[in-house]
């Protein structure tokens, strides 16, 4: 008898496993590298299968809204580009990946460094803070406000959550949270129509009037595109940054000596940046439909098979890493040859806004390094109910 037949159930997604998935995912990794989800969709649960299916082109992510979202279309909401194939999924991304040079993203270095500056500022003053709220949240919240030109962060604050809450499959939702996404949706459209019709008459140096020039000059991009270009550049410019800084905070306070080690080689900041995204990733979750028959770890899956990708459990495989529980910074410092995480995704789909996320994590985790001696928890975590999106929603803790 093997663990192949009868693998154990999947409970990672329970409400008592949401601290910690990632025991969960390994009984049913270490039992078969794909699982039968029940929801139309079969897990992937180990990295060099993840790995694949995220590189080919001959996976389609674009039927995701229509897995996870079916009744979306009656809400009349947009369709973002993150869910869509080539050739539209190229031309708007080459439109929007223009905001998002090395250039571009190194400019914002000086800004992110006095924002880092003021949140610890102030989080230094208060001595006991509820982390989410005091840094995580307004670090990449008003960097991605400013680089579009959106001036009511309160707004962007109030409905992030049910947006980011939103991206899970809508059998897990309850009905207030399907209505509080579709009215969250609403608002921030018709913010962005406010603001379009405003740039249009008086535009800035931000992103929106970038993309009205686009528009106005002709070119292949429509008014829903620029609306959903609008709001997905603003969700996933600063809801998953929100959950890496405070998952990189909490595995900070729980490995102090990598803290230390931070402290005695600031060179380090970039590396855990990546750490972070490996060892509690953002986003735990994405689906890929075959395009054609194909195979992958030698299993076929035919044309029009429903993959989830569990980038959370490809994380922690221990084929692809040393000790994978243990939280290091120094493991991709160096030359040594070390797997490559899936926290940004790989291929066409691969997070665009990688570098102001890295270079965020990397100011503030060096300075934080600098300028704390003591960090500590000052009561229990409190995790959101998100299944995708998956991070923090309070991190009491105690600085000096």
């Amino acid at each position: 008898m093997t663990t192949e037949l009868f693998p154990p159930v999947f409970d990672a997604f329970a409400p008592e496993h949401r601290p910690d998935p990632y025991s969960r995912y390994a009984l049913v990794r270490e039992a078969t590298p794909f699982l039968d989800s029940g929801f139309g969709v079969e897990f992937v649960t180990r990295h060099s299968e993840c790995t694949q299916i995220l590189s080919e082109t001959l996976w389609s992510h674009q039927d995701e809204a229509e897995l996870f979202h079916p009744e979306a279309a009656k809400v009349d909401l947009p369709t973002s580009f993150l869910w869509m194939d080539p050739p539209d999924h190229t031309r708007l991304r080459r439109l929007v990946s223009k905001a998002f040079t090395p250039t571009s993203v190194t400019d914002l270095r000086p800004r992110i460094t006095a924002l880092v500056t003021e949140l610890l500022d102030a989080a230094l003053q208060g001595g006991t803070i509820e982390a989410i709220e005091a840094i995580a949240y307004p670090l990449p919240l008003i960097v991605i406000c400013e680089l579009l030109g959106v001036e009511d962060t309160e707004l962007v604050h109030r409905v992030g959550p049910h947006l980011a809450r939103g991206f899970d499959p809508d059998f897990v939702l309850s009905p207030q949270e399907c209505i509080a996404r579709d009215q969250a949706s609403r608002e921030i459209l018709q913010h962005f129509r406010e603001l379009i019709a405003e740039r249009r008459e008086r535009p800035k140096n931000d992103l929106v009037s970038g993309l009205i020039q686009v528009y106005d000059s002709g070119d292949v991009l429509t008014e829903d595109e620029m609306l959903a270009t609008c709001v997905t550049m603003l969700i996933a410019g600063h809801e998953t940054t929100v959950n890496m800084v405070g998952n990189g905070l909490l595995a900070f306070v729980r490995n102090p000596d990598q803290l230390a080690l931070l402290r005695e080689d600031p060179s380090l900041a970039g590396p855990a940046v990546d750490e972070i995204l490996r060892f509690d990733s953002p986003v735990h979750m994405t689906t890929r439909t075959a395009k054609r028959d194909l195979v992958v770890g030698g299993r076929t899956f035919a044309e029009g098979h429903n993959v989830c990708v569990l980038v959370g459990s490809a994380n922690r495989d221990p084929r692809a890493f040393d000790n994978p529980d243990a939280f290091d910074v120094t493991r991709y410092a160096g030359s040594a040859a070390t797997a490559r995480h899936l926290g940004f995704a790989l291929g066409i789909h691969y997070c665009m806004g990688a570098a102001l996320a890295r270079l965020e994590g990397e100011i503030l985790f060096a300075m934080l390094a600098r300028r704390v001696q003591t960090l500590e928890l000052a009561g229990d975590p409190v995790y959101r109910p998100n299944l995708l999106i998956r991070g923090l929603k309070e991190l009491p803790m105690r600085m000096a």
